[in-house]
C-alpha cells in the first residue's frame, strides 16, 4: 500500500441542467434581481442591502409563527426554541444597518429620487412582523390593496392573535391571573398594556427565575430588545442620511422613527421588573 497522502477526490462537476446547489438556493433568482435606478454606483448597496432586509424579514416571520402556534399547543420548549432562533436573525438583521448607517447626506440623494414614493414602511413583511409582535393597524393594510395575495395575507395577521396575545393565553391557561378583558380583547386593535398583567410576570420574576415561564419571558425580552435597537439604529441611520426632512412615500422621516423608537414591544415584562 501507498504511503502517499491521497489526492483529494474532485467534486462533481458535470450535472445535466443546472445545479443541484442552484435548484435549491435559486442563486440565479437572486443576484438577478437588482435594478438600479440611477447611476450612481451606491445605489447597489442600498439595493442589496434593503433586499437582504427584506429576506430577513420573511424568515424572522416563520420563527414567530412557529413560536405562535406552539404557544397554543401547550409546547413552551418549542415555542421558546423558535424565539431564540429568532434572536440570532434578528442581530443579523440589525448588522444590515451597517452597509448604510454612515451615509452622508450627499450620497443619499445622489439616489434617493430613484426610491420615488416609495418607503420601507410599505414592506408587507415587516408589517407582518409588527403585527406579530402585537402593533396592529388596518391602515396598514391600505397600501397593497392593488396586491391582492399580499393584502389577503396581512388581513389574516391582523386578525388572528399576535404572539403576545397567545403567551398571555398560555399563563392564562397556567393558572395565572390574566384579566378577561385581555384574553377577550379585539385582538385585530394595537395591544395596551395591563397592570394586571404586569403583576403576573413581576409575580413569575419574584419566584423561580429558572422556571419555564420565566425562561420564556427572557426570550422574549431578548427579542423585544432588538426590536427595540432595530428600530433606534433606523431611526440613527435615517437622521444621518437625511436630517428631519420629510421621508420618502411621505412619511414624517424621523419624527415617525422617533415616535417608534419609544414603543416598548411586550411592554409590561419591562415595567414588572421595577416590582421584583
Amino acid at each position: 500500500m501507498s504511503h502517499e497522502a491521497a489526492e483529494p477526490e474532485t467534486p462533481h462537476l458535470d450535472f445535466h441542467g443546472t445545479t443541484p446547489y442552484e435548484d435549491y438556493v435559486q442563486a440565479d433568482v437572486l443576484t438577478h434581481l437588482q435594478h438600479t435606478l440611477s447611476d450612481d454606483p451606491g445605489e447597489m448597496v442600498f439595493l442589496v442591502t434593503t433586499q437582504v432586509m427584506e429576506l430577513w424579514f420573511t424568515v424572522i416571520v416563520h420563527e414567530w409563527e412557529t413560536a405562535t402556534k406552539a404557544l397554543r399547543e401547550d409546547d413552551v420548549p418549542v415555542a421558546v426554541a423558535a424565539l431564540k432562533r429568532s434572536v440570532r436573525e434578528l442581530e443579523a438583521l440589525n448588522a444590515s444597518w451597517k452597509p448604510l448607517g454612515q451615509l452622508t447626506p450627499a450620497q443619499f440623494n445622489s439616489y434617493r429620487n430613484a426610491l420615488g414614493e416609495g418607503s420601507g414602511f410599505q414592506s408587507a413583511m415587516y408589517r407582518r412582523m409588527e403585527f406579530l409582535l402585537g402593533e396592529k393597524s388596518s391602515s396598514m393594510l391600505v397600501p397593497h390593496r392593488g396586491a391582492p395575495r399580499v393584502h389577503a395575507e396581512l388581513e389574516k395577521a391582523l386578525h388572528e392573535p399576535s404572539l403576545y396575545d397567545e403567551v398571555l393565553r398560555l399563563l392564562a391557561r397556567r393558572g395565572h391571573a390574566i384579566p378577561a378583558a385581555v384574553l377577550e380583547r379585539d385582538v385585530s386593535l394595537r395591544y395596551e398594556p395591563s397592570p394586571e398583567v404586569e403583576q403576573v410576570w413581576a409575580s413569575l420574576y419574584a419566584g423561580d427565575d429558572t422556571s419555564e415561564l420565566a425562561r420564556l419571558g427572557e426570550a422574549l425580552t431578548d427579542v423585544a430588545e432588538l426590536v427595540w435597537r432595530w428600530r433606534n439604529d433606523h431611526l440613527v441611520a435615517t437622521r444621518r442620511a437625511m436630517g428631519a426632512k420629510a421621508g420618502t412615500g411621505g412619511s414624517a422621516g424621523v419624527a415617525w422613527l422617533e415616535k417608534r423608537a419609544r414603543k416598548n414591544v411586550f411592554p409590561e415584562l419591562w415595567t414588572a421588573r421595577s416590582y421584583v
